[in-house]
């Protein structure tokens, strides 16, 4: 089953991330997959918000540190294997199993390593279709 949601702008991304952020649990993975500039941190950070974060702050691309852990309950872990050579094989390196024990798990870039990802876990790919519109398509991946 898919579900489809349009935005416009990063602001409408951010709001549509904390709707859906209802609907993930401890244990969960959750694959985003776009473009550079698609709007997979604004969903993100809208995720983090959904789950409890209260510093808007904290949420920007981890693409230097590859994890940040944000305190919300359970804790989100978000990732991002841009930077990654050989993405499939690092992310194991990253400690993926353990941060899916402890909460939930957004990675950016998860087309890198899609094979490596575990399953079930739910996927949301970001199509740009226009200078801010976005079309969303959330599905669970099994």
């Amino acid at each position: 089953m898919e579900e489809h949601f349009r935005t416009a702008g990063p602001a409408q991304t951010t709001r549509l991330g904390r709707q859906l952020a209802r609907r993930f649990h401890r244990g969960d993975c959750v694959a985003l997959v776009g473009q550079l500039g698609a709007g997979k941190t604004a969903l993100a950070r809208g995720i983090a918000f959904g789950m409890g974060l209260a510093d808007r702050r904290m949420v920007s691309s981890p693409t230097f540190v590859l994890v940040a852990e944000y305190p919300t309950d359970p804790p989100v872990f978000h990732v991002d294997l841009y930077r990654l050579g050989d993405a499939a094989r690092e992310l194991g390196g990253l400690g993926l199993e353990e941060m899916l024990s402890r909460g939930v798990v957004i990675v950016e870039w998860a087309d890198r390593a899609a094979d490596s990802l575990p399953r079930p876990r739910w996927q949301i790919d970001i199509a740009v279709t226009g200078r801010s519109n976005r079309r969303l398509t959330l599905r669970r991946i099994d």
